[in-house]
């Protein structure tokens, strides 16, 4: 019988299985690398997981996706399973390690949908990075059966808390905290400096800042085959001495008043950040053009005009509460700082823009920076700065502008 257009047949459509474990049980309990692929390596996978640690769900979720592979072969399907692993980090490199071994599985089995097992909601954040290339029919979530008393919930915690991920926040900051106080309390400094470096932590951590700051500090490394780490060693032997200026700083003026106390410490240890971030993006820019992207530093001129508005509004505010310049040249000093940062950043994001446009995107390849193909340029929007990709499976992505990292014959995004 004859199927309407664009459908396909049981026997025609190829399904795959997948199952992911982000955190990378798998290779640090069995020492057995993702990705696997086919029924027998998945299912051997899962043996020697839950015969490493029968309390690990993810060797419950790798036996489900081999339940449901034989189910769907049974119903007639062109079915395949693989099971894919990220990293302990469970950030940025786990998902770009997740990414790779996905796009290895689909070369191997040209999936036509995907049904995605998963064993928590912990899970679920992959899940739009499978979706750009596959598409998934179904999803299914696998719940230990046991696990849903208090007792058993009690051995799950304690079971999360080896983890590499949860014990560097259960255990981890709060040791950081303990520290801080110490190494305060016998420098003399009060508990002052302590919370204002713990409300600074919560703040970034609040407003989702983390990954931008450690985005920035991607791809550094002290190499000495690297020009750069001249740079970058030099850049923190200045946030040292500017750390051990303001220190002083604050202690010396701590019996006139805390305010003002404050307020010098902050000035000292100021004073030479700016050699210190001069020198840090003279290293970047070494390192973007060793891996020939160029166009990188283009941001990093937006990232110089935001940063010296920043610096003299801090500058300016701490030299008024010490009562070394008057507010009206503290007003005078913020004007200055916000013409001259936005027409820093204004020219860094024209010149962008402008390379944009001459190099012409539209239907350019789009890789990843490993290589991977994510798919073609559909259309540009520079007012929104947003540009679609149409990925081989047909669905489209909108990407910043931002992640562009080098335009030659093909587009690198980040």
């Amino acid at each position: 019988m004859a199927h309407k257009k664009g459908l396909l047949k049981k026997e025609e459509e190829r399904v795959l299985v997948l199952v992911a474990d982000i955190d990378n049980d798998l290779y640090r309990k069995t020492r057995i690398s993702g990705p696997l692929l086919g029924r027998v390596q998945v299912l051997n996978g899962a043996t020697q997981l839950a015969l490493a640690d029968p309390e690990d769900t993810d060797s419950n979720a790798m036996f489900q996706a081999v339940k449901l592979h034989d189910d769907l072969r049974k119903d007639g399907y062109v079915v395949n399973v693989a099971a894919i692993t990220g990293s302990e980090d469970e950030g940025y490199e786990a998902d770009r390690e997740i990414i790779r071994q996905l796009e290895l599985a689909l070369e191997r089995y040209r999936a036509d949908s995907c049904v995605f097992v998963t064993d928590g909601a912990g899970d679920n954040r992959i899940l739009p990075l499978v979706e750009a290339r596959v598409k998934v029919n179904s999803i299914k979530l696998v719940v230990v059966k046991q696990a849903a008393g208090l007792e058993s919930t009690y051995f799950t915690v304690l079971e999360k808390l080896k983890e590499p991920h949860y014990a560097r926040i259960i255990f981890g900051i709060p040791a950081l905290v303990i520290l801080l106080f110490a190494v305060s309390y016998v420098l003399g400094a009060g508990w002052e400096i302590p919370a204002a470096l713990i409300g600074l932590y919560l703040l970034v951590k609040g407003f989702g800042l983390e990954n931008a700051f450690l985005e920035s500090f991607r791809g550094f490394g002290f190499s000495i085959d690297r020009m750069s780490f001249v740079f970058y060693a030099a850049a923190i032997v200045f946030i040292a001495s500017s750390f051990l200026i303001g220190l002083g700083n604050y202690t010396s003026e701590l019996s006139v008043n805390y305010a003002i106390a404050a307020a010098y410490g902050i000035e000292g240890f100021l004073l030479l950040l700016p050699v210190a971030m001069v020198l840090y993006l003279i290293g970047r820019i070494i390192d973007t053009k060793s891996r020939r992207y160029l166009f990188r530093n283009f941001r990093y001129g937006i990232y110089i005009g935001s940063s010296i508005i920043v610096w003299v509004l801090m500058f300016s505010f701490v030299e008024w509460i010490a009562g070394q310049i008057y507010f009206s040249q503290f007003v005078d000093f913020a004007a200055l700082a916000v013409i001259i940062g936005v027409g820093v950043s204004s020219a860094a994001g024209f010149m962008r823009n402008r390379v944009i446009r001459k190099r012409k995107l539209k239907d350019k390849l789009v890789v990843n920076e490993l290589g991977a193909l994510i798919g073609k340029v559909g259309g540009i929007d520079m007012k929104r700065g947003r540009f679609v990709i149409n990925t081989s499976f047909g669905n489209p992505v909108n990407y910043n502008i931002d992640r562009i990292v080098e335009i030659s014959d093909k587009v690198v995004v980040k």
